[in-house]
């Protein structure tokens, strides 16, 4: 919690380090493989991790069930044992969401990453109707998604401000412009506390544009699968290492977003495949997503194989 000037308390958050989205493993006969999450959360945590966003986008939300949601919101928390923030996804429905809120509290998770509503486009009245009846639900700190069906103008954003636990805003729409006009509002009503974040696909690719205009936070898919790549990057990124950056760019970031973007829902596809290529059998997507060919999987397997040399050297 946190004090402003003008005597008002909010629920905030911390960060510092990469923020990683684990995907959620599926066992040969469609369950949610705890075992294999508890190992895949903790070794991200161990690469260095700033904070550790469960079911969510990679994590594949949209695809589970409330009683999965509960068993991959409990096994985050208990992987993780209180070193970095455990950010659990909620969305839907607003009584879903609100179901959402008690499990993940229950559970012991730190805050929420609010996902943007499903299917139904409203006007800005009823999106921020939307995230303040939600943010009501919890005194826990709560992350806008600033995308899709969630995505917000200037005025929304000053409206939310006035929510004590709005803690951040995760940028999913790419317009830099307006992101800095969302920093600078926050920073007039006296919110520093707010954190902002990347949350484009790949968004070690655009990281240098939001840096420059005071938003120093990214989501990292590419963690998820290549935690030692990720880390070097956000390291050289953190270090001003130009050089370093530059090369992981163009050699394996590059090559990694051309292949994500041949097929819809590869961000997530992907990086599951990349993992299952390393040995960690956390198992296919669920549909509507669909899984990268053998052919995609090579390529994939070569590209990661490229990018652990070029951080190992």
């Amino acid at each position: 919690m946190t004090t402003t000037a003008a005597g008002d308390t909010h629920a905030t958050l911390a960060f510092d380090g990469v923020l990683f989205f684990p995907v959620t493993p599926f066992t040969p006969a469609g369950e949610v493989d705890v075992d294999v999450l508890t190992a895949h959360v903790a070794g991200g945590v161990e690469h260095g991790a700033g904070g550790v966003f469960v079911a969510c986008g990679t994590g594949e939300f949209h695809a589970l069930s409330l009683g999965e949601y509960e068993q991959v919101v409990r096994a985050g928390v208990a992987a993780v044992a209180g070193r970095v923030p455990v950010i659990a996804g909620v969305g839907g429905a607003i009584g879903q969401a609100a179901e959402m809120i008690r499990i993940a509290e229950s559970a012991g998770a730190d805050g929420f990453l609010l996902l943007p509503p499903y299917l139904v486009n409203g006007p800005q009245d009823g999106v921020a109707r939307y995230i303040e009846e939600i943010a009501a639900r919890t005194s826990l700190p709560v992350i806008a998604y600033h995308r899709g069906q969630g995505a917000l103008t200037l005025a929304t954003v000053e409206r939310l401000l006035a929510l004590p636990n709005l803690a951040g805003i995760k940028d999913g729409v790419g317009d830099v412009a307006l992101m800095q006009q969302f920093v600078a509002a926050a920073r007039r009503r006296g919110r520093d506390d707010l954190q902002f974040f990347n949350g484009l696909l790949t968004a070690e690719a655009s990281q240098a544009s939001y840096t420059a205009i005071g938003v120093p936070l990214y989501s990292s898919a590419a963690f998820a699968m290549a935690p030692e790549i990720a880390s070097r990057f956000y390291a050289a990124h953190r270090d001003g290492d130009a050089a370093t950056q530059a090369r992981l760019l163009d050699e394996f970031y590059t090559p990694l977003i051309r292949l994500r973007d041949t097929t819809p829902g590869f961000g997530v596809a992907l990086i599951k495949a990349g993992l299952a290529a390393s040995g960690v059998a956390v198992g296919g997507v669920r549909a509507p997503l669909s899984d990268p060919t053998p052919e995609q999987v090579e390529e994939l397997a070569a590209i990661l194989a490229h990018g652990r040399k070029l951080v190992s050297a």
